[in-house]
């Protein structure tokens, strides 16, 4: 069943005449689908909901997918692409192997009931960001709006996403450097940073500041002492299995909340970007802001979703 709904996400992405393009996206609209598609929102909502309460790692997943999504070029569902054996798509890039099989699930769904309903009307570009804000909301984050109208783009290389996508080993000046091409702020970059509050991070991407950090240090300093030995002893197989992971907010893994941000400075951070968010004096301020307040954080965050969403396709993804 897994394989039919994965080759029916192949087949629309492919042949369903609204929902590709090569070009500059269309003016959105939160009404696109009022007349085409009146139940479009509704059929989300149903979908999103029952696939969280199934799979309780549904929101951090899409959520993640939906960054990956983005901010290669814009939204426009190029990572739920299959590569064949003439094209490695985006989705086989290194640092996409890992995104959790719940955010594609997320989006197989929602096509396959919005399908029955409209065929050929809705993108999977759209379905992917309308799930991630309702994921959001579900876990207890703010609402924000999402504009639809969306084509889901043809064009999917996974040459195009190294070094286009920020990595928790990059330096900052490096990761603020991704975050600017795309015309976010280091306060923006800041609070997109808190959808680390869920989810969860795969030992292997921070085995590097646990274990044998330095000839004084097992692991990193930044991390609290007894958190890094409980990530030691959590982590110990991950050579065996790959699979192995931790949650990224040990404290209120399953809440969006301000708690990854009061986190940081009681040394509870998972990943090397973390630590480098709340030492770094360019991030520092901001990190201090969302952990006493989170209405700060939520309004923050929203707005950089939103902004996000309006991501345009940059000259380099034309080829």
């Amino acid at each position: 069943m897994a394989l039919q709904l994965l080759l029916l996400l192949s087949v629309s992405l492919l042949f369903f005449t609204p929902a590709h393009s090569q070009r500059r996206q269309p003016f959105l609209s939160t009404s696109y689908y009022q007349k085409t598609c009146p139940r479009f929102e509704q059929i989300m909502q149903d979908t999103t909901t029952n696939k969280q309460i199934t799979s309780p790692t549904t929101a951090a997943a899409t959520l993640r997918l939906f960054f990956h999504d983005c901010f290669l070029g814009g939204c426009d569902a190029s990572v739920l692409i299959s590569s064949t054996p003439f094209n490695k798509a985006e989705r086989d890039a290194d640092i996409n192997l890992s995104l959790p099989g719940d955010g594609f699930d997320v989006v197989v769904r929602a096509k396959t009931a919005i399908e029955l309903e409209c065929p050929g009307v809705v993108s999977c570009a759209d379905i992917l960001a309308v799930a991630a804000r309702n994921l959001v909301l579900m876990m207890g984050g703010p609402y924000y709006t999402v504009k639809l109208g969306r084509k889901d783009s043809l064009i999917s290389k996974a040459s195009y996403v190294e070094g286009n996508l920020p990595r928790t080993t990059m330096p900052m000046n490096q990761i603020i450097q991704i975050f600017e091409s795309r015309g976010f702020s280091i306060q923006e970059m800041v609070a997109l940073s808190g959808a680390h509050t869920i989810g969860f991070s795969h030992c292997k991407e921070f085995s590097s500041i646990l274990y044998n950090y330095s000839r004084n240090a097992q692991s990193d300093p930044a991390y609290n002492p007894r958190f890094a030995q409980a990530l030691r002893d959590a982590c110990a197989d991950y050579q065996k299995n790959p699979t192995l992971s931790v949650f990224n907010d040990v404290m209120s893994p399953n809440k969006f909340d301000n708690m990854y941000y009061q986190n940081l400075p009681k040394g509870l951070g998972i990943l090397s970007s973390d630590h480098v968010l709340n030492s770094d004096p360019r991030t520092k301020g901001y990190v201090e802001l969302y952990a006493k307040n989170q209405n700060a954080f939520f309004v923050a965050f929203a707005r950089a979703m939103e902004k996000v969403e309006c991501i345009q396709r940059q000259d380099w993804k034309n080829g």
